[in-house]
């Protein structure tokens, strides 16, 4: 992947954030041990700062549509350094859930200037390579986040990964002081009319309702795989449970490579309709309680998953037009507010009926979002073609 020298940085805090929102995620059961959590307590660690970004993407336009980028990303990434320094040092279950909350409202603000920054440094032509550089960072940063947390539990105790984080973040804010000011902060400030207008159309309505299912499963089954890996074997650490994250890498290579997938498959919607059929195949894996086999599942679910990822965010930025903007607005509410569902709703049926009925219910969200996906590529639009191959 090569990577603009202006974008080095905008990459590196990317990582650093994504650290911040999932680093939690796989040493959820051992803060229901130390705080003595009830079982839906402890994961809403990853519920409580993924629920502003459902609905930021919207909402934060009508706060922050005019509020310069640059200053916007600098003061977020330091506001967050400086909560995660305070998570880090919290003692009480309610200050640091309350700290987690605070951190939600900021990293949609952290992103959204993300993005928008890597969005308008590209030409319409590598619009789609360029986001698909954008998810293979943000993959880095996912797995780094989740694997790196558990290794650190396990032998230099939780608190120690959570400090670093915040001393990165809040050196990274200074650091940003070096990089150009690309306008305003990327919120548009969508009216309802906007909105019901960009849903009208058929592939925007079908790819965000595809997507709300597709994070809903991915991180429903990552929320509460921890979970299940200590009920499968009272002796796994934070270590072992950040291993089974490995497999998220494969996304990566997926990311960096979409316009390639795209040409093998001869069109994005039949390529997205493979990456479910992929996903789907992952998650039946799942249902064979062993610690190997679902190392072995992962990369297999994580391939199907960063598939459908990578070319709907492509796809739909691509149609967009002139209401780019907010489009991409909704697709990231319609992501984010699935994933938000997944970190919590599933567990319902995991605590109650067990892990077979909650796989159960992952796949049945997986079948409808591949129906969406089949009607898409039923009515694809003009602009569903390969990729040119110079791009």
């Amino acid at each position: 992947m090569k990577v603009k020298r202006g974008l080095f940085s905008i990459y590196a805090c990317a990582i650093l954030v994504l650290f911040t929102l999932y680093a939690a995620q796989p040493i959820q059961p051992l803060f229901k041990e130390q705080f003595a959590l009830g079982d839906l307590q402890a994961v809403i660690f990853t519920t409580v700062i993924m629920l502003p970004l459902g609905v930021a993407p919207i909402l934060y336009g009508y706060i922050l549509e005019n509020f310069p980028q640059k200053r916007m990303l600098r003061m977020s990434l330091f506001l967050l350094g400086i909560l995660e320094i305070a998570f880090a040092f919290s003692d009480s279950y309610g200050a640091l859930i309350g700290i987690r909350a605070v951190q939600g409202l900021l990293i949609p603000a952290a992103l959204t200037s993300l993005i928008s920054y890597v969005s308008v440094s590209s030409s319409a032509a590598d619009m789609q390579k360029a986001l698909g550089n954008y998810v293979g960072i943000t993959i880095i940063g996912g797995f780094l986040g989740r694997f790196l947390s558990g290794l650190s539990s396990e032998y230099f105790g939780w608190r120690l990964f959570f400090l670093l984080i915040g001393v990165g973040l809040v050196a990274s804010s200074f650091f940003l002081s070096r990089i150009g000011d690309d306008g305003k902060s990327g919120f548009g400030k969508p009216t309802g009319r906007e909105i019901a207008a960009i849903l009208r159309v058929r592939h925007n309505a079908l790819i965000c309702a595809a997507i709300l299912c597709v994070f809903f499963v991915f991180q429903g089954l990552l929320n509460f795989l921890p979970f299940e890996l200590k009920s499968i074997d009272t002796t796994t650490g934070g270590g072992k449970t950040g291993l089974m994250y490995t497999g998220y890498v494969i996304g990566i290579v997926t990311a960096l490579n979409v316009t390639r997938v795209i040409r093998f498959f001869g069109s994005a919607s039949r390529a997205m309709i493979a990456g479910m059929l992929i996903y789907i195949a992952g998650l039946q894996i799942f249902h064979v309680q062993s610690f190997a086999v679902m190392f072995f599942s992962m990369f297999v679910f994580c391939l199907g998953m960063f598939m459908v990822h990578s070319l709907a965010a492509g796809y739909i930025n691509k149609l967009a037009g002139e209401r780019k903007s907010i489009t991409n607005g909704l697709y990231l509410s319609f992501y984010y507010a699935g994933g938000t569902l997944g970190t919590f709703v599933p567990g319902i049926f995991y605590y109650r009926w067990g892990w077979h009925v909650f796989v159960g219910v992952l796949t049945f969200a997986l079948l409808l979002a591949l129906v969406l996906m089949t009607l898409l590529a039923r009515r694809a639009a003009p602009l569903d073609k390969p990729a040119d191959p110079g791009n």
